[in-house]
């Protein structure tokens, strides 16, 4: 039995369809905010920042709260939610000792939807 095997990712012709690069080049994001984006996409790489993130979706929550929701202690908590807040991605607001936090804006949970529409999908 011959292995068939298809070069699909691979282009053999030589020719530039410059007016589609062209017209792509032009509607291109700045390089600084692709770098802004890939680094976004990023912080959405680590599961426990994802779980997370799901959490706060239902409530606005405690570093104590969070720690025993996802059985991990509240240093990595911690470290995980400053990662998220340096992403712009969740706000907090103290309460006395207390700091709780929440989302920053629906756009965190329209971005995780849209992830999870995607890995979804049959």
């Amino acid at each position: 039995m011959c292995a068939y095997t298809a070069d699909f990712d691979r282009c053999d012709c030589n020719t530039i369809h410059e007016d589609v690069v062209a017209d792509v080049r032009e509607h291109m994001p700045d390089e600084d905010n692709l770098i802004d984006l890939a680094d976004l996409f990023k912080v959405f790489g680590d599961s426990t920042r994802v779980k997370i993130l799901c959490a706060l979706f239902r409530a606005e929550m405690c570093v104590c709260d969070i720690a025993v929701l996802l059985g991990m202690t509240k240093s990595s908590i911690s470290h995980q939610l400053r990662v998220l807040k340096q992403s712009k991605l969740v706000n907090y607001r103290k309460s006395g000792k207390v700091v709780y936090y929440s989302l920053a804006d629906d756009h965190v949970k329209t971005i995780f939807d849209q992830g999870l529409l995607h890995i979804c999908e049959k």
